[in-house]
């Protein structure tokens, strides 16, 4: 199998057929970026799921799992695989929702806002390599247009189907 990262160049300035498709462009962004990001989030003892979950926790500290599980599109049942992760890393803790004592809530600990602030930091260098050649408005382009197409015109596109790139739980 003939890995991402050593694919053929493109031919001409607009590239293969291949180098159009915007899904393989944006899977070999998302290999790179994950290949890059999993290490840097690794030194600071967490997964990249894990680093993404403790984002959406300290950006609303007071979402139970369900409604945490809904904001970073993982299944619920992964989700609690990682909340055990980082609870047992020391980076989160979860409490009875005291409106529902059957739901939890998840809070960042201090040494999880520590780690994360320390991710964010080697996740933003990353980033910033990888964006290192298009001038400031390109960049601001670009951001601004992922942030629009990741809204209402994906979701018009899924058409209510369940989100295949969802983290789901391991098939037994």
């Amino acid at each position: 199998m003939l890995s991402m990262a050593h694919a053929p160049t493109s031919e001409g300035p607009h590239g293969s057929g291949l180098h159009q498709d915007l899904h393989w462009l944006f899977a070999r962004l998302k290999q790179g970026l994950a290949t890059a990001e999993t290490a840097a989030v690794r030194e600071h003892g967490m997964t990249l799921w894990g680093y993404t979950v403790l984002v959406a926790v300290v950006e609303a500290p007071a979402r139970t799992q369900l409604a945490l599980a809904q904001a970073v599109s993982v299944d619920k049942s992964k989700l609690v695989l990682i909340l055990d992760e980082l609870e047992d890393a020391g980076l989160v803790r979860r409490r009875p929702d005291p409106a529902d004592r059957r739901a939890r809530i998840i809070e960042a600990t201090p040494e999880g806002d520590r780690a994360l602030k320390a991710a964010r930091a080697d996740i933003e260098t990353i980033e910033n390599q990888l964006l290192a050649d298009l001038a400031p408005l390109a960049r601001t382009t670009l951001q601004s247009s992922l942030q629009h197409l990741a809204g209402e015109p994906i979701a018009k596109v899924e058409d209510g189907r369940s989100p295949e790139t969802a983290c789901a739980p391991d098939p037994a």
